[in-house]
């Protein structure tokens, strides 16, 4: 498909621009929080982040978690459990929301799966939607003072009916990547306001079959908004003033992200690029939607497939299903340079890194594709 080549890097491309931008770029800690819709079939008992290369004193936050100025009980799962751990070629931490399977299965508690028709932060205690047990969703979120090479959400289900050993069934719900780009000064001038970029990856290739297949469509929507001071964590939540200015700027208003077998740089939306932040801004918030792809797909190959007249980016009356799940996610830069007046490489304080919407895999090329839609 044609289009699908407008979300392609080239590895070349990738490896010319890298060495640049690894020494003006900082990224830096962000926030977020998140509801996922529980579409695996199977009723679940928790939800798990994994963060590659990162230790869990970098986590400073977590959605229902203590010290947050509301109680546990905001999701049925309550606080976390926060564990690292090492393999034969790298470390982590795993931020875990889970039931106690200690009696009988019927006792224990659980996201029911389904379809959810609410975007919004309303998968909690607090969203104003009648969240209870019957609700096929719920809301988490992690805050963090390190960015991890990798991120991956699941969903914890029964690896047997009846069974208190869970297994992983990845969700599609997605992170921005966030990079920081602090822009040159001219002689005699303060520094002007840093470059942001958000990038959100595609789910990945599937290469489990005889022959390599795209990875899972998925439909992305994006809204964003500058914020003249901090976002904290209970800030990115349904109703807030905050995010309801984010979703009156559309910086995306349809777009179908694949990954290629062939490439794994593709399936990448970014947004931000050659505008530079405000200049009294000190955060960017952006909203993710998320929407599966119900047209057709090809038999062979899995690469979605679009009737006359419609695209990756124009979709037909039939290719927009059932709601994902939704991302607010913020990136505080106050103390970088031109980002509310603090010098470059001033990061501030963990207190005032509120949360992460998690999610952050390597840090990607900024090489621009031809409709990557940078605004």
């Amino acid at each position: 498909m044609t289009s699908k080549m407008m979300f392609r890097l080239s590895a070349a491309a990738l490896l010319a621009v890298s060495p640049a931008l690894a020494s003006a770029t900082s990224i830096f800690g962000s926030l977020g929080n998140f509801d996922a819709v529980n579409d695996t079939g199977k009723v679940a008992h928790g939800f798990e982040i994994e963060l590659e290369g990162i230790h869990a004193s970098s986590v400073t936050d977590t959605f229902g978690g203590a010290g947050r100025g509301f109680p546990t009980t905001v999701e049925r799962y309550g606080a976390p459990v926060i564990t690292e751990y090492t393999t034969a070629t790298g470390f982590g931490t795993r931020v875990t929301y889970g039931a106690n399977l200690a009696g009988a299965p019927a006792s224990w508690v659980g996201t029911p799966s389904g379809p959810y028709t609410t975007p919004g932060e309303s998968c909690w205690t607090g969203g104003g939607s009648g969240y209870g047990a019957a609700t096929p969703c719920d809301h988490f979120g992690v805050g963090l003072s390190a960015n991890p090479v990798k991120t991956t959400y699941s969903w914890l289900v029964e690896a047997t009916p009846g069974s208190a050993s869970l297994v992983n069934a990845v969700s599609n719900v997605l992170a921005p990547v966030w990079t920081v780009t602090p822009q040159a000064p001219a002689p005699g001038n303060p520094a002007p306001p840093p470059v942001i970029v958000a990038q959100i990856q595609a789910p990945p290739a599937n290469f489990d079959g005889p022959e390599p297949q795209f990875g899972t469509a998925i439909w992305a929507k994006v809204f964003t908004t500058e914020i003249d001071g901090q976002v904290k964590l209970e800030d990115l939540v349904g109703g807030n003033a905050m995010v309801q200015q984010a979703e009156q700027h559309t910086e995306t208003e349809w777009q179908l992200l694949q990954t290629d077998p062939g490439n794994p740089l593709s399936g990448i939306l970014e947004n931000g690029g050659a505008a530079a932040a405000g200049a009294n801004a000190q955060s960017v918030i952006r909203r993710y939607e998320f929407y599966a792809f119900t047209g057709s797909y090809d038999p062979a190959s899995h690469e979605a497939l679009f009737s006359n007249g419609f695209g990756d980016s124009n979709p037909g009356p039939n290719d927009v299903g059932n709601f994902i799940g939704a991302q607010n996610a913020a990136l505080n830069f106050a103390g970088v340079a031109g980002g509310g007046g603090g010098g470059v490489g001033a990061v501030p304080e963990p207190a005032s890194w509120a949360m992460l919407l998690i999610g952050f895999g390597a840090v990607g090329a900024a090489a621009r594709l031809r409709r990557r839609l940078i605004v």
